[in-house]
């Protein structure tokens, strides 16, 4: 649903019996990926990529005590001490290992006695007084701060080496065919949102875009379609990538998607959270850096879309010329339309989800792998930082390339038409795959 502001007192009662639920869900998928493992492999760097699992536990609470229980509760702190410890921009993620950090016990006892002083604000907050509060904002933003770090949590642990200490069901199977291309005419649309009140200052505002005509996959690149990739010779063909992503595949020894093993018999396998398991090949491909899924581009003689364009085609409805909040409309995702939430532990196959279909035809725009975009990081036009610079403005115009509608790992509360991702070219450990795009030639208008 759509929240709006909260008018009576029935309203507001539904606003914070839903921030309760967001704010538990989360909590429950923190306790589910830090209990899965021993006191060792808490403190362990599982990859120099990543910090120590339970940084990002401590993190999670700090980041709730400064925002609801001290700036929002006006409570007093409950570890005042451990701020700059858990600053994430103080301290990479290199480094934190070193770091005098609070242990496994002393993590949970403090990230649970933050939460009991949020109940507490929660439970007296009357979501006025300024736009922090209105709407539940402050109280959102933190939900959905602790499942972005949930989801990389999620890669700490399909980076970690042993036995497997996650499970869950095998996603659904293709329920229609999800091949070819859908031709998105030209126009305006309306990009990002004025009106979603969860929604983070990158979003922000509404502001109309004129998009030429293009083609977009139906759906996301596969896995055997990248195998057809690579047996081409894509990772030996310098023509196929630009300069400097040539430059890295050499680099880094690129040879195939990160955690795919090939058998002497050529037979491809890839290792998820601990379990070595034959390719899906109906599943989209899965840890492929920017430079490759551009590789792949050139090779298949097309290229990636702009955001502007992945966004038209996720939210605009030719039908009424407006702008939806998700691909099939305004309502939540459920298990029908998307594959969220760590529900499952892989992408689903290319078919799986047509109720969650755009508008526009375009299937899984949501959910299973994030999709990286041809574009940069940059503000949209009237952008205003809120609450703090550091959330999106210290990253505008950087070496990032942006990743749109979610991945199997992100959860609801932190996925919509109108979410930004943004991560550097080079990144595989991150839950990433593409769909590619063409400009329509000139008897195709």
């Amino acid at each position: 649903m759509t929240l709006s502001a909260p008018a009576d007192h029935t309203s507001r009662e539904q606003l914070r019996a839903r921030i309760a639920e967001v704010l538990a869900r989360a909590r429950a998928r923190t306790h589910t990926l830090t209990d899965a493992v021993d006191t060792n492999e808490l403190v362990a760097q599982h990859s120099p990529l990543m910090s120590p699992l339970v940084w990002d536990l401590a993190h999670i609470g700090n980041q709730e005590e400064l925002w609801l229980v001290r700036d929002v509760g006006g409570r007093e702190a409950v570890r005042a001490d451990i701020d700059e410890l858990y600053d994430a921009f103080k301290h990479a993620r290199v480094n934190r290992p070193a770091l005098p950090l609070l242990d496994p016990g002393q993590a949970r006892g403090y990230v649970g006695a933050v939460r009991e002083k949020v109940w507490d604000v929660l439970e007296s907050a009357s979501f006025d007084g300024g736009p922090l509060l209105a709407n539940g904002f402050a109280f959102g933003m933190i939900a959905q701060h602790e499942q972005q770090h949930d989801e990389t949590m999620l890669a700490t642990h399909q980076l970690r080496v042993g036995a497997p200490a996650l499970s869950a069901p095998a996603p659904p199977s293709a329920v229609v065919a999800a091949s070819g291309e859908v031709r998105v005419p030209a126009g305006e649309f309306t990009m990002g949102t004025s009106a979603d009140p969860w929604a983070l200052d990158n979003e922000r505002p509404a502001h109309p875009v004129f998009v030429d005509a293009f083609a977009i996959d139906v759906a996301p690149i596969t896995n055997e379609q990248y195998v057809a990739f690579i047996a081409d010779g894509g990772y030996d063909r310098p023509e196929l990538w630009s300069e400097r992503g040539w430059a890295h595949r050499v680099e880094a020894g690129l040879t195939a998607p990160q955690f795919w093993e090939r058998d002497t018999d050529g037979a491809w396998y890839r290792r998820a959270f601990g379990v070595r398991t034959p390719l899906a090949p109906k599943q989209p491909v899965v840890h492929v850096c920017w430079f490759e899924a551009e590789a792949y581009a050139n090779w298949a003689h097309k290229r990636l879309p702009t955001e502007a364009e992945w966004e038209k085609a996720a939210r605009y409805d030719p039908a009424t010329g407006t702008s939806r909040r998700y691909p099939w409309g305004e309502d939540d995702p459920s298990p029908r339309t998307a594959n969220l939430g760590q529900r499952h532990l892989e992408p689903a196959e290319v078919g799986a989800y047509p109720e969650g279909a755009s508008a526009l035809g375009v299937q899984q725009l949501i959910g299973d792998v994030w999709e990286w975009c041809s574009s940069g990081f940059d503000a949209y036009p009237g952008f205003r930082a809120f609450p703090y610079r550091e959330y999106s403005e210290v990253f505008f115009g950087g070496d990032y390339r942006m990743l749109r509608g979610g991945s199997f790992g992100t959860d609801a509360v932190a996925c919509r038409g109108t979410f930004r991702n943004w991560d550097h070219p080079i990144r595989r450990q991150i839950f990433a795959g593409f769909r590619l795009a063409r400009d329509l030639g000139p008897d195709e208008l």
